[in-house]
């Protein structure tokens, strides 16, 4: 049975038990404490926990998952892997522990032909909590298993819990038997190492309040929680390779041809040899892996879930050219991963010139790096075992990872390979540092230094925000909070703010728009008797607060004062042009482009927007003039820009496009400007109708990474400005060159060609001075200890042309020992360059020797081969010691 039929079966059978099927949500977790969605049961939390009332009492799905953890074990067994999906049915104060059974039961031991998936009820055992009667009962009951066959086990293996006070409970496993040959009788009992029962199914029966939660077996229970929730989870992928009759995920039909392909590539067979086995199954995991990121908008980087993808795709690549091969490998390999694939995600498919574009510009940035950075990894190697300490530095393997892109387990595998070791704590320490710094302005931005835990007792005190955005730009509000910078004992209250002091305030109700969706927050005033603050910034530290930093400029603000909040009027017009103009030119790039120029990021603030989508190279002249030909001409039409709220598989069956990596909840709210012409889901502000963006210029377009550029624009009366200066600066320039503005592209071409001209003959010019200065300089060489030195300081001349002077005396003074050290000044700076011939090597002297002694009375320093080297210094008044020392080092070494 395929693994999108098993996925398909499942789906259907809970759906015609009155679930509703929930797609998948992204593999971008929507919890800032993941970087990815780790669990089939991750999008429901708010619902299983009690935050947020569930929209349905019964859901089902097939969750995408991807855990990282242990990413350096992939490929070593057959029991690891990244990319993962996972079955679940889910009730919310429904059905309890005789429905979960009874659904799971029909559904692993119902016939093939009525939709079940046939396994054997002789073969199925099952675990339950120890004292977990209700459960053992059921299932000795509805699927007539014999007690031998329900095995009761402790809180390690059939208790759960979200690692925190709050909602757990028991949890029943589903084990199937594969025989004898796998492993001892007697159930998961004895068979601890999971070989030969392999657990297939977990129904988790949430009915307990727990506190003081320490570990996963060390909890209080508090009581039964009044509603009763089930949460389930089947590892699809394991399901899969008992169904399909192989041994273990890696050959499964969704795995396997990659695998294959990769194998086929290398010429070699699988299962033939261990060590080429382990980096196959690498690669048919992390090709996958990286396909499913990336088509969840995951794009590779430096940082979080951009790290992780990266280090998963170099790791690829880097097991492919271990297993010989040397060509690009992706091109190879992700379309079989596609393939593969795109039954159960059929985005796959039409999304790939997109997805491969990404992949392709990473292999092909990695391979650009790899052999550098393998050398640099060599000297290293080398200089470790020299200094007696096989080791290599947290610098050097940071140095690595920040230079030349090597992922640290990449690093580590290398350093094994070769039988040395590698600081990793000093590594993560220095990637801490850089992570810190990185991270403190964000961290700032967002929430200050407020402990979030004063906005969350906010938020449960009062409730949500009455957030008036969208509806007005002046409400009668009430402070109900000010909070602090720094929380103390009083959990981050504040005291009433004077003028020219800056605090956060929570309003009751408030028309601002706070920060998301890479528009910019509103700019506005709090007006109240007595009193005046502007409003300086505004953002969601946590779900449902929105939180205005301001800085008092009148009065005395304090917590529970009537005040009126009010938008800056021309603020929000312009920033409502920059979001709508946003949209308009993300459609104008589709349009021109193609679909595959999807939005990765934007950032819109009044009169200014930019806007990230994936590409690959800059893009040419006439498409820049074509997009903004296609954007203008959607703000002349007027097009109506209007805003609806549909439910999320509603908005995707219309065309909407989301952006990557977001989070949306059920309902969703879908912006359109021209109907189908662009329809985005957005929670930004817009105008009404697409004429009110006003002009819209391009001003800038660039590369932000590896198959990403960015576009940058200006809107509105800032349009209007850019434009004209653009006229002012063209005007000055036709009255300058004394040229009509439309011959001033010819003029200037021709004042290029003549300078480029007159460079040439400046060139000419110094290489005929240069012959002749060597010919004189060689002519006056000194003997010292039998060796011919020239020493001289020309002025003026750069580092190459002098260069080119020495070589040349240095060839003026024959077969005999010699030496040249010439040292020039220009622009404040000097320029040192030292040349030998053989038989001044043969005397054991050696260029960087002598640039070396030379380069100190300059302040400089220098390298090189024996029989040149080059290097500079700041301070010209040093030049005649350097010649001097250059002399010296030469009369030592001939003496020697």
């Amino acid at each position: 049975m395929q693994t999108a039929e098993i996925r398909r079966r499942f789906l259907q059978h809970f759906e015609q038990r009155g679930h509703t099927v929930v797609p998948s949500a992204s593999l971008v977790s929507p919890d800032p404490s993941l970087l990815f969605t780790v669990a089939g049961m991750v999008p429901f939390i708010p619902y299983l926990t009690g935050r947020e009332p569930a929209p349905f009492p019964r859901a089902t799905s097939v969750q995408k998952c991807v855990r990282t953890l242990d990413i350096e074990e992939v490929g070593k067994t057959t029991r690891h892997g990244t990319f993962f999906q996972m079955n679940g049915n889910f009730s919310f104060g429904d059905y309890f522990k005789e429905g979960a059974i009874q659904h799971a039961w029909e559904l692993v031991t119902g016939a093939v032909a009525d939709g079940g998936l046939g396994f054997d009820p002789d073969r199925i055992w099952v675990t339950v909590y120890l004292d977990d009667d209700e459960a053992a009962e059921a299932w000795h009951r509805i699927a007539g298993l014999p007690v031998e066959r329900i095995q009761r086990l402790g809180k390690k293996d059939n208790y759960w819990h979200t690692g925190a006070d709050g909602p757990g409970g028991p949890c029943s496993e589903i084990y199937f038997d594969r025989g004898p040959e796998y492993g001892p009788d007697g159930g998961p009992l004895v068979d601890t190492a999971g070989d030969r029962f392999l657990e297939i199914w977990n129904l988790v029966f949430m009915q307990y309040e727990l506190t003081d939660v320490r570990s996963k077996e060390d909890f209080r229970i508090v009581g039964e929680l009044p509603k009763k929730n089930i949460d389930t989870g089947m590892g699809l992928e394991r399901v899969a390779f008992l169904l399909q009759g192989v041994d273990n995920m890696y050959e499964i039909d969704e795995v396997a041809p990659v695998l294959h392909r990769g194998a086929e590539l290398a010429g070699v067979t699988y299962g033939k040899d261990h060590e080429a086995d382990v980096r196959l199954r690498v690669v048919a995991d992390h090709v996958r892996s990286g396909l499913m990121l990336i088509g969840d908008g995951v794009t590779p980087g430096n940082e979080g879930r951009g790290y992780i993808l990266r280090r998963l795709l170099r790791r690829a690549v880097r097991s492919m050219r271990l297993l010989g091969v040397d060509a690009a490998s992706l091109p190879e390999l992700l379309p079989v991963s596609r393939d593969a694939m795109s039954s159960s995600y059929p985005e796959l498919a039409t999304d790939f010139d997109r997805i491969s574009a990404v992949a392709y510009a990473e292999e092909e940035a990695f391979r650009r790096t790899l052999t550098s950075g393998t050398a640099l990894f060599d000297t290293a190697v080398r200089e470790a075992r020299t200094a007696g300490t096989p080791a290599l530095s947290g610098e050097q393997a940071f140095s690595l990872h920040d230079t030349y892109g090597f992922p640290i387990d990449v690093t580590l595998e290398m350093a094994a390979e070769q039988g040395v070791t590698v600081d990793e704590a000093g590594f993560r320490a220095l990637m801490q540092q850089q992570r810190d710094r990185a991270r403190a302005d964000a961290r700032a931005k967002r929430t200050g230094s407020v402990d979030v835990l004063a906005y969350r007792r906010l938020l449960a005190d009062h409730g949500p925000t009455d957030w008036q955005a969208y509806r007005t730009l002046r409400t009668d509000s009430r402070v109900l909070g000010l909070v602090a910078d720094l929380a103390g004992e009083d959990g981050g209250a504040a005291t009433p703010a004077g003028p020219g002091e800056v605090t956060r305030v929570v309003l009751d109700r408030t028309p601002f728009y706070a920060e998301s969706g890479g528009q910019v927050a509103d700019a506005g005033t709090l007006s109240w008797a007595g009193g005046r603050a502007e409003v300086l910034d505004v953002q969601r530290p946590v779900k449902g607060l929105v939180v205005h930093q301001v800085r008092v400029l009148e009065g005395e603000l304090t917590e529970g004062a009537e005040l009126t909040a009010e938008v800056d009027r021309e603020w929000r017009l312009s920033a409502c042009q920059a979001h709508s103009g946003t949209h308009v030119v993300h459609a104008a790039l589709r349009q021109v482009l193609g679909p595959q120029a999807l939005q990765s990021g934007s950032y819109n603030r009044p009169g200014y927007l930019r806007l990230d989508f994936a590409w690959q190279g800059a893009l040419t002249s006439a498409q820049r003039h074509d997009i903004e030909d296609v954007a203008n001409a959607a703000v002349r039409a007027d097009h109506r820009v209007s805003a609806t709220y549909m439910t999320l598989p509603e908005a995707q069956a219309i065309g909407a496009l989301a952006l990557f990596g977001e989070t949306y909840s059920e309902k969703v709210r879908v912006v359109e400007i021209g109907g189908p012409w662009s329809r985005e889901l957005c929670g930004g502000t817009h105008v009404a109708g697409s004429a009110q963006i006003g002009t819209l210029a391009l001003t800038g377009e660039s590369s932000v990474g590896s198959g990403a550029r960015r576009v940058e624009a200006v809107v509105g009366i800032e349009g209007f400005r850019y434009l004209a200066r653009e006229r002012d600066l063209v005007r000055q320039l036709g009255e300058l060159l004394k040229s009509p503005t439309d011959g001033l592209v010819d003029r200037v071409g021709g004042i290029l060609s003549r300078l480029r001209e007159t460079e040439r003959e400046i060139a000419e010019l110094r290489a005929q001075q240069t012959q002749a200065a060597a010919g004189s300089l060689a002519a006056g060489a000194k003997d010292v200890g039998g060796v011919a030195v020239v020493t001289a300081s020309p002025a003026g001349l750069s580092g190459g042309d002098l260069r080119t002077l020495a070589l040349d005396v240095r060839g003026r003074l024959g077969e005999r020992p010699a030496v040249v050290l010439l040292a020039s000044e220009s622009g404040g700076k000097v320029a040192l360059v030292a040349a030998l011939n053989p038989a001044a090597q043969e005397r054991g002297l050696s260029a960087s020797d002598v640039l070396r002694a030379a380069a100190a009375p300059v302040g400089g320093r220098g390298g090189g081969k024996p029989d040149v080297a080059q290097g500079g210094g700041t301070d010209p008044g040093g030049i005649p010691a350097a010649l001097q020392a250059g002399e010296e080092a030469v009369s030592t070494a001939a003496g020697r």
